[in-house]
């Protein structure tokens, strides 16, 4: 549980540092920072996912609270304004809870407010769970809802929808964009009173900071009004949905909802305070594709979809190590399902017919994947049937060529891109400017093939096959330590360009000694661990490039052009702690004091829970100290591979590796 005080609102820009986030199974979520303010335009009660995980829509924006008791009015309101008014309504709050369900404790005169903000898991539906205790005089809480119908990358202006709104028993039905279905709110207690006005000009502090449009009108269909004698306590639900809510209890589906996430603690089955906390955080991500009707990862909220490369890093934090192994086949299934000419879907985009395919490393990592599904299942049956015929296609299609000019050279090494397009998961492009150009052979994308390849010849002989490409892995390695390794610098270069090697330190390079299969010495994996450490290494993550580099940037901050000018250029990662944490342990043969300092490395990430999103890990730090957190609140991979480090390298806990005796490694 993480608990927060007046402390942490002491300043209004103090209070709008941590957000909160609730997930509801099929991409729909609820967020806004502790103190209820919304900084985003994504912030919200009810985003919905109306093609599940896709096309999510901001229903309910907020529900702002005024307690009327006698004389005296408490506005528990908090919002921020393009005209300069701003409402403090959080100088009321005591204390806020994540536990992982955000809890609210207001304590104003004699009276006490709790809220609790939950998703019905697979509903389109969120619920507001009060508890009010009224203190000597007669009162009246009034909750005001603010509304929108806009797609969750948009901003609503007054005047743009035409609302109307249907009074129904305990509530309201209201209505926005003809395509879209209604919001339903309803409240246990109390009674609704129509009405018809605008909130104008609410202002989001984090999309001002972005460079977008940091301001938005939301409407006012009406209020709420819950009467309560004097020393009355009551407990109520305010139910939000675009789903049928006459049969719904509030009470029922808070009890199923912390039903359901101590079911998740008890099937993965650590002890570890800090595994179970990731083990709930890895929920948010597993999530339903409709087209598919099988769970795909949302790769970070508020605003990624599902992407095969972050689904593919991530599966094994998310879906094996919480023993969730139905949903691994699943995801699996799901990308391998939409596979074209040996490539996975790079990503699914809202609208789009067809998901787009220009990565060159989300196949590569699906057969790592592979492997590691096994490991934990030892489901051969499974593998042999679904998913060994899928490793066999992308790796004879990687061998033959395929699109965006992915291809094996005559060396034996892939190659791929050119100069107007970028495949790797450095990826940043502001219209025609490539940012960070890896065309050619990327030292990552030849770790994953060797990797691949030896995966394949390995499945090869446990179903009764001959290896695939006996001879081939021997090719790769010698061609890769002759291009890659770079003898003036003691680590690996990473990439080779038509014009010749790149040698900017990166931590691309780290996968070539955190795979399973390396083709790396040991001298040599240690030196690399060694100078990405000393130079990469950020307590939260790994920089993308070292600080010696001309082309460093040290802050992630500003528009577009200034952000992903620095995305990939020195900004650090959390997902990249975790190949660094088992390389780092690999290096070190496993012994006891790389245990201990790989448990340092890990620990910093309990207070990381505490910040930016929270309960979750997030996405990217300033590459500068204090590495300060930015991007995605929360970020599947990060998540997954802190929890995959902690639980295979730190606590030791890892599966018995039958497929050990195909493992074809020089120490």
């Amino acid at each position: 549980m993480y608990y927060f005080g007046k402390e942490n609102w002491r300043t209004l820009e103090r209070g709008i540092e941590k957000e909160w986030l609730v997930t509801n199974g099929i991409g729909g979520y609820a967020s806004s920072t502790i103190v209820n303010l919304n900084t985003r335009k994504y912030h919200g009660l009810l985003v919905a996912a109306h093609n599940p995980p896709g096309f999510r829509v901001l229903h309910l924006t907020k529900l702002d609270e005024r307690f009327q008791a006698g004389s005296c009015t408490y506005n528990l309101a908090a919002n921020d304004n393009r005209s300069g008014f701003a409402e403090y309504g959080f100088i009321h709050l005591q204390q806020v809870s994540v536990e992982p369900l955000p809890t609210f404790t207001y304590s104003f005169g004699d009276i006490t407010l709790v809220k609790t903000i939950f998703m019905a898991y697979g509903r389109n539906t969120t619920v507001i769970h009060y508890q009010a205790r009224n203190g000597a005089e007669p009162a009246v809480l009034t909750l005001v809802p603010l509304v929108n119908c806009r797609g969750h990358h948009y901003i609503t202006t007054q005047g743009e929808i035409n609302f109307t709104q249907q009074l129904k028993e305990g509530g309201v039905s209201i209505k926005g964009r003809e395509e879209i279905p209604p919001l339903l709110l309803s409240s246990s207690s109390g009674g609704y009173i129509p009405g018809d006005s605008w909130y104008a000009g609410m202002a989001y502090a984090a999309e001002r900071e972005r460079g977008e449009n940091p301001y938005e009108d939301h409407y006012i269909p009406g209020r709420f009004e819950i009467p309560f004698a004097p020393g009355e306590s009551k407990t109520f639900t305010v139910v939000a949905s675009t789903e049928d809510i006459d049969n719904l209890d509030g009470e029922e589906l808070l009890a199923a909802e912390r039903r359901h996430l101590q079911g998740l603690a008890r099937q993965a089955g650590y002890d570890d305070h800090l595994a179970r906390r990731l083990v709930r955080a890895a929920d948010a991500f597993i999530v339903e594709r409709r087209s598919t009707g099988k769970k795909t990862v949302i790769a970070g909220y508020p605003w990624f979809a599902d992407w095969g490369r972050d689904a593919m890093i991530a599966l094994p934090g998310l879906a094996l190590v919480t023993k969730r192994f139905d949903d691994a086949r699943e995801v699996l299934l799901t990308f391998a399902k939409h596979r074209r000419r040996g490539l996975l879907p790079n990503a699914f985009f809202d609208g789009a017919r067809e998901p787009v395919y220009n990565a060159v490393d989300a196949s590569l990592w699906f057969v790592h994947a592979v492997y590691k599904y096994l490991n934990y299942t030892k489901d051969l049956d499974f593998v042999r049937e679904q998913l060994y015929p899928v490793v066999k296609d992308i790796v004879h299609w990687y061998m033959t060529g395929t699109d965006f000019n992915i291809g094996m050279d005559s060396d034996g090494l892939i190659s791929a891109g050119s100069p107007d397009i970028q495949l790797t998961w450095m990826d940043a492009k502001v219209d025609q400017w490539v940012v960070t150009p890896r065309h050619g052979k990327a030292v990552e994308i030849n770790a994953l093939w060797y990797n691949s390849v030896c995966i394949l010849n390995m499945l090869s002989s446990m179903v009764g096959e001959s290896p695939a490409y006996p001879e081939l892995p021997a090719r790769i390695k010698d061609n890769f330590i002759k291009c890659f390794w770079n003898e003036e610098n003691h680590y690996l270069n990473d990439v080779i360009t038509p014009d010749g090697p790149e040698d900017g330190l990166r931590p691309n390079q780290l996968m070539a000694v955190s795979l399973p299969y390396t083709m790396l010495t040991q001298e040599m994996g240690r030196s690399v661990v060694q100078r990405v450490w000393q130079e990469l290494y950020l307590t939260y993550g790994i920089r993308s490039l070292s600080p010696f580099d001309e082309r460093y940037q040290g802050v992630y901050l500003g528009d577009r052009l200034r952000r992903d000018g620095a995305y990939h250029q020195g900004t650090a990662w959390s997902w990249l702690i975790g190949p660094f944490i088992t390389a780092y342990r690999r290096v070190n043969n496993y012994s006891p004091e790389s245990r201990v300092q790989a448990r340092r490395f890990i620990l910093p990430f309990r207070d990381q829970l505490r910040d930016h999103g929270v309960g979750y890990i997030s996405e990217i730090f300033d590459a500068d100290e204090p590495a300060m957190p930015r991007g995605c609140i929360a970020q599947a991979w990060g998540v997954a591979e802190v929890l995959r480090a902690l639980v295979e390298d730190v606590l030791e806990i890892q599966p018995i590796e039958e497929t050990s005796q195909y493992r074809k490694t020089d120490w």
